[in-house]
Order: C-alpha cells, then sequence, then structure tokens
C-alpha cells in the first residue's frame, strides 16, 4: 500500500469544485477513490463521479453525500463542496461492495478480498432503510475482525453513496483483508453523570422505575437541583447512555430524551429498553466534547510509528461547529495530535463503529 493523495474544495459550482481537486490531487499510482460530496451537490454525483473517474483512471470508487464533509484541518457545512482520497492498494486486497437492502443480500462471497476473505470494511448506509441497525450486526459478522466503521448518509436532497456508481438504499462500501494495516477510536462527546442504574420497570421506550424507584425521581437527582428545578433546559444538553454490555472500554449508546412525564415519573428515550437493562445519564457540551476527542486522539497516537498515511473520520451532524465551535474546531484537533496527512469523510445520520450503530460520536480510522 502505497501514500494517498487528497485534495478538497468549495465552488459555487460542482465542475469548478472538480476541477480544483483534480489541480490539488496531481498524478501518481492509485486504484481506490473515496469522494465525499456536500447535499447542495448531491444531484450532480454521477456527473462528478464520471468526470472523477475519467480525469484520474481510478476505476473503484466509494463514498457518500452529507449536509457537511470532512478533509484533514478543514470542514465544509451548507456549501457546494467536495473531497476526495486517491490510495493505492495491492490488487485483491480490496472489495467495493453494494446491494444490501435486507439479511438475504449479505452472502458468503459479498466481501471477499479477491482470494482473501474480509477482515475489515468501511460503510455507508441509508438511513432510511428500517432494518439499518441489524443489517450493520450481520454485516459485521462476516469480517474476520468482526469491526466496520461508517456512516448514515445525512442529506436534504438524494440520501446517495458512491459503491463504484452511484446507489441508493441499504448499505454499500469497500471491504479489506488483513493485508491492510488500520487503526481505529470512537470518541463519544459525552462525560456520564450519576452512576449506572438498572432498569425495573418499563414499557418498550418509557423507563417507569429506575432501581425500583420512580425513574423520574432518580433522573432529578443525577442531574442535579439546578436542572431537575426547570426540566426544559435538559433537551440537546443531558443524554441516556446505554451502556454496551461486554465492552472493556466502558462504551455506551448515546440516545436521546425524547419526553418526561412529571405526573407519573416517567421518562423515555430514543430506543427501546428492557427490565434488567442498565442506563446511565450522561452531559454533552464542548468541554465534555474536547475532553473526550483529546484522549481518544492520544489513544490512538501512542500506537503509531509514523504519521497515518490516510484516513477517514465521521462525525455526527450534532458535533462539528455546534459543539465544537467554529473554524473547523473539530478537523483541527485531529491535525495538531496527528499531523497534517489526507483524510476525508462526512458529517452522518449515526455512525458505525464495530457491530453497532451510534449517535453524537466520531469515528476516526487510519491507514498506517
Amino acid at each position: 500500500m502505497s501514500g494517498f493523495r487528497y485534495a478538497h474544495a468549495a465552488a459555487d459550482s460542482w465542475r469548478d469544485a472538480v476541477q480544483s481537486c483534480l489541480a490539488q490531487l496531481g498524478q501518481g499510482p492509485a486504484n481506490l477513490g473515496f469522494l465525499y460530496v456536500s447535499d447542495v451537490l448531491a444531484d450532480h454525483m454521477g456527473d462528478i463521479l464520471a468526470l472523477f473517474r475519467q480525469a484520474t483512471g481510478i476505476q473503484h470508487w466509494v463514498g457518500a453525500a452529507g449536509i457537511g464533509i470532512c478533509a484533514s484541518g478543514q470542514e465544509y457545512l451548507d456549501q457546494p463542496a467536495i473531497v476526495v482520497m486517491a490510495g493505492h492498494f495491492e490488487d485483491g486486497s480490496f472489495n467495493v461492495f453494494s446491494g444490501i437492502g435486507d439479511e438475504d443480500d449479505i452472502d458468503a462471497t459479498l466481501l471477499q478480498c479477491g482470494s482473501a476473505p474480509a477482515n475489515f470494511a468501511i460503510v455507508h448506509a441509508d438511513p432510511r432503510n428500517p432494518n439499518v441497525g441489524k443489517l450493520v450486526s450481520v454485516l459485521a459478522q462476516r469480517v474476520e475482525s468482526g469491526f466496520l466503521v461508517g456512516g448514515l448518509t445525512s442529506s436534504r436532497r438524494r440520501n446517495i453513496q458512491i459503491a463504484d456508481e452511484v446507489v441508493e438504499g441499504g448499505l454499500s462500501g469497500v471491504s479489506f483483508s488483513d493485508g491492510i494495516t488500520i487503526a481505529t477510536r470512537l470518541t463519544q462527546g459525552c462525560s456520564p453523570i450519576g452512576s449506572r442504574h438498572v432498569i425495573t420497570a418499563c414499557q418498550r421506550n418509557v423507563i417507569v422505575a429506575l432501581d425500583g424507584r420512580p425513574a423520574l425521581e432518580v433522573f432529578r437527582e443525577d442531574i442535579g437541583e439546578t436542572l431537575a428545578r426547570d426540566l426544559n433546559r435538559v433537551g440537546g444538553y443531558i443524554f441516556a447512555g446505554l451502556p454496551i454490555t461486554g465492552s472493556d472500554t466502558g462504551d455506551y449508546l448515546v440516545r436521546n430524551l425524547v419526553g418526561i412525564d412529571p405526573v407519573n415519573n416517567l421518562i423515555a428515550i430514543g430506543d427501546v429498553v428492557e427490565p434488567g437493562a442498565s442506563v446511565m445519564f450522561c452531559r454533552r457540551d464542548r468541554d465534555t466534547a474536547r475532553t473526550d476527542m483529546a484522549r481518544m486522539l492520544e489513544s490512538i497516537r501512542q500506537g503509531l510509528y509514523s504519521t497515518p498515511r490516510g484516513g477517514v473520520y465521521y462525525s455526527c451532524l450534532g458535533r462539528g461547529e455546534g459543539l465544537f465551535g467554529p473554524d473547523s474546531a473539530e478537523l483541527k484537533m485531529i491535525r495538531e495530535a496527528l499531523g497534517d496527512f489526507p483524510l476525508v469523510g462526512f458529517f452522518c445520520n449515526g455512525e458505525i463503529s464495530h457491530n453497532r450503530l451510534y449517535g453524537y460520536t466520531g469515528v476516526l480510522t487510519l491507514f498506517v
């Protein structure tokens, strides 16, 4: 695997953005391209892909549309923009796949990389597919490491993906054999408050009791007196965290609070829960997000022996400027910690890491 080349540009027209990227990209061997396009240009994705393929000679491409897209030290939000990365991999070490709409579409050879089994995969998925969470889990079982990374498309137009051509619906992406070395980490962007609680009574997504006590009573204690006096202030600040059973890193799934019933002391969250499961409450603000981002970056940096050859970053739409501040602060944290290397990605409607669908997270994957 050789070095990677990348480019990014914003322009009033998609043609100007492509030409600017091509001028930056230069020449060199490459057989796999990563292409992310802001949703403002989503209707032109086919033309954009065709022009890149013709100009570069690269036949294999993966990517997606996003309301925001990412490059090294730079994010583009609500503007016509393109980010592109080209890399050269050994023949038979990767495989572009698409057309996964349900479990029956996942056969034994779908992810095969030449004569080698798939070890890892980068996945893009359509948030409109009601089975996407289950499909991510099943697909992860088809790679040797059990590990996927990626994100759900985010678009106010078409939720399109690229898998050698423009596709929609379901899952697509690229799998890699174990000859490709990667490093990947997840940052939650939240900080738990209080302790873990056991759900002792619930109905689907409504939590009735925690630790044998009324759920809202426990919630009020955890968030503190100031917020407890005005529950209208918890929206977008306090979340439910569902710990992942068996995780040796303390991972948890962050879910929205979707309803509070002060009369009956009930809490509703954005996921179905069961009696006996654990839940904790989490705070999300700029300080906690930056602290956890720094922790993640230090963790991945310690395992590197040199600057990464290239990478992909998938971040939640709820992060970026709204959480880290203006001037591409989130992407600059990555560059400051790991150096200036080719990095592309997009802001997602949900993030994929390992075998699960997350929210409010950042998933960083490096080719090393």
